[in-house]
């Protein structure tokens, strides 16, 4: 039986385990990335493991999360992050370089390589035919220290694509249909897989569009096969020697295959709150818009800036609408520059961001209240655009021109005929921005402002669990709600203490203040619990305030590693109707809980408010057992665990 594309690249990194799905395995990673948002707490726990120099092949440190520089806090950071990036052997991408994702896209993917990245949108390289995972900052710190990447086999899904796109129907569109088909819910263990005669027709640019949002969909990642379109890149980026043809076998056998007619696609749109709420941009004719924004690591490529210049020339932005426009990195930026698109953009009225993530996490350009903004991003959770309660909705840049033309939502193709875009077949290649480690690293000296506050590190479990339910929420929680971004929030990342005052403010203002009181407590969630960005302080400032357990339905991936990793125990109802049961308030007991993990998988619980017991499930392996008990993955890699 043949192997399939993810199959082999996970075969060739294999450090334990087998390709059986569900069961625990371990990967060799070639490469990481951080950025500026969890870079700080990446590199601190580096230190704090007693590292020197990183281990793989390549690590590059970013800087385009926490680019407004309104007080030292940023700045700081970046200093931090450039000194500490030349000690231990990590490249370091500058402000304005770009953004993570686009930048590696460009500079450092490679075809059957695996990357381990401190994002949840990590997994765009899988357009380059790379296994791109996104991950917590700990995770990620390890894996530079030599360390491999545990995490369970997922099941690998194939998506088949055929056909072609028609007119004004896009990358972006494919990925808000797959969405649609099966929710931010759907890709949870699994990896999606692109195959078929459709891949042929889509870029390098357009395939990374689809692997970012797969994301979205709650993935391990997403993969596309390296082929002559892949060539065709690597050679554009003078990185030729990069590619390796990596494909999967023509017999290779998958869990699911999805059929998807490219030419049946039209237009879609992600409306209000969710990346999963998508229905044919048509419905929504006549939508009243107030924002549009056209960038992000998943829109901002050198062919969306493109189109975008194509359908704005000779027109103006609709007198009511604001826009913005935002290249995905420096060498996009001064491509635009020298083909003439960025004049031809400034000339509608569109405003000009510089090069890195901006609005999509809140950093800036907040819509006004009650207003509807359309983005070429890949979130519109409550709240992430920086007000409450404005209404995002998603979709592809031509989507979005259309609306900045119009002043309403608007089906692109009612534009008439589509711009015919002709990118040029060579560009020019600028590193300035990427800046090498030292060869001399025990000469740097790390700069360290009054922002970069001690690592906190946790304490060992307790033989018993006693406390309040801090906070009950629902389902689809995000790692927004836990732990906000935005340009008020994000600066305080390398400052535990501060930021820990912000954890579920959205929600409720008062948990912080609660926690405190209480000298911690639990939480209990709904299905889905923790979906959405990789940031690890929705575990981590948790842990400062105290939360020993979460009991949920249902985790997402990335946010249950982080949980395991700083020492936070993650259980689940075996009984739903205890989900219904159990209130904010109620007083929860657990008694000689290391002995009941140690016994299996099932232990028991007690409502000391109202005397009902819960079974509560703990699905964990040996190894994360005892980073549990230690405290955390830090606690338990420093005492010599593997």
């Amino acid at each position: 039986m043949g192997m399939n594309l993810a199959e082999k690249i996970i075969k060739a990194h294999l450090v334990t385990g087998n390709l059986k799905a569900g069961e625990d395995i371990a990967i060799k990673i070639d490469q990481t990335l951080t950025q500026d948002a969890t870079g700080t707490m990446a590199y601190l726990q580096f230190e704090a493991l007693g590292l020197k120099k990183v281990k793989t092949e390549l690590s590059v440190s970013y800087v385009d999360h926490n680019m407004l520089q309104a007080s030292f806090e940023n700045a700081d950071d970046h200093a931090f992050l450039q000194t500490i990036a030349s000690k231990f052997g990590v490249y370091f991408s500058r402000p304005g370089n770009g953004i993570c994702h686009q930048v590696h896209l460009e500079r450092f993917g490679a075809p059957g390589k695996t990357l381990l990245g401190s994002d949840s949108h990590t997994p765009t390289n899988g357009g380059l035919g790379m296994l791109a995972i996104g991950a917590g900052g700990l995770d990620v710190a390890v894996a530079m220290g030599g360390g491999p990447f545990y995490l369970k086999m997922p099941e690998i899904v194939n998506i088949r694509l055929k056909g072609k796109l028609k007119s004004y129907v896009t990358a972006k569109d494919i990925i808000l249909e797959i969405l649609r088909r099966l929710s931010v819910k759907g890709g949870v263990g699994k990896i999606i897989e692109y195959s078929g005669s459709g891949v042929v027709e889509l870029t390098v640019p357009e395939r990374a569009t689809i692997t970012n949002m797969g994301a979205e969909l709650g993935a391990t990642t997403s993969i596309f096969p390296s082929d002559d379109r892949t060539k065709e890149y690597l050679r554009m980026q003078k990185r030729f020697k990069d590619f390796v043809k990596v494909q999967a076998d023509k017999d290779a056998k998958y869990a699911e295959v999805i059929e998807i007619d490219l030419a049946k696609l039209e237009p879609m749109i992600a409306q209000p709150h969710s990346p999963d709420k998508v229905v044919p941009v048509k419905q929504l004719k006549g939508t009243k818009v107030q924002q549009v924004c056209v960038g992000s690591c998943t829109n901002s490529s050198l062919y969306d800036l493109t189109v975008t210049a194509k359908m704005l020339k000779g027109k103006q932005i609709y007198p009511d609408v604001s826009m913005t426009v935002t290249p995905g990195s420096k060498q996009v930026f001064e491509a635009i520059a020298k083909s003439g698109a960025l004049a031809d953009i400034i000339a509608s009225g569109a405003r000009i961001i510089e090069s890195a993530c901006g609005p999509c996490i809140g950093m800036g350009q907040a819509p006004a209240s009650g207003s509807v903004s359309i983005r070429s991003f890949n979130r519109n959770f409550p709240g992430r655009s920086g007000t409450k309660d404005a209404n995002v909705y998603l979709a592809s840049p031509e989507t979005c021109v259309a609306a900045a033309l119009t002043g309403y939502i608007t089906d692109p193709r009612k534009l008439g005929k589509e711009p015919r875009i002709v990118l040029p077949k060579k560009i020019d290649i600028d590193d300035s921005g990427i800046i090498p480690p030292s060869k001399n690293p025990d000469k740097v000296e790390v700069i360290r402002g009054p922002n970069i506050a001690p690592l906190p590190i946790n304490t060992p479990m307790s033989e018993m669990l006693i406390g309040e339910i801090l906070l009950k929420v629902g389902d689809n929680i995000t790692t927004d709600h836990i732990m906000p971004a935005g340009a008020k929030v994000l600066p305080l990342r390398s400052n535990v203490p501060r930021i820990a005052e912000f954890v579920y403010y959205q929600v409720d203002p008062e948990f912080a203040k609660r926690a405190k009181e209480r000298s911690g407590g639990f939480i209990v969630g709904g299905d889905n619990y923790g979906q959405g960005s990789s940031r690890e302080h929705a575990a981590l400032a948790p842990m400062f305030l105290g939360v020993k357990l979460v009991i949920t339905k249902s985790f997402a991936r990335i946010h249950l590693a982080n949980l395991i990793n700083f020492g936070i125990l993650p259980a689940t109802f075996i009984n739903p109707a205890d989900y219904d049961d159990i209130k904010q308030g109620n007083q929860l007991e657990i008694l000689r809980v290391k002995e009941q993990i140690k016994a299996g998988d099932t232990i028991e619980s007690e409502n000391k408010t109202n005397g009902h017991k819960y079974l509560l499930r703990v699905n964990l392996t040996p190894r994360q057992r005892e980073i549990i008990f230690a405290g955390g993955l830090l606690n338990y890699t420093r005492a010599g665990g593997k």
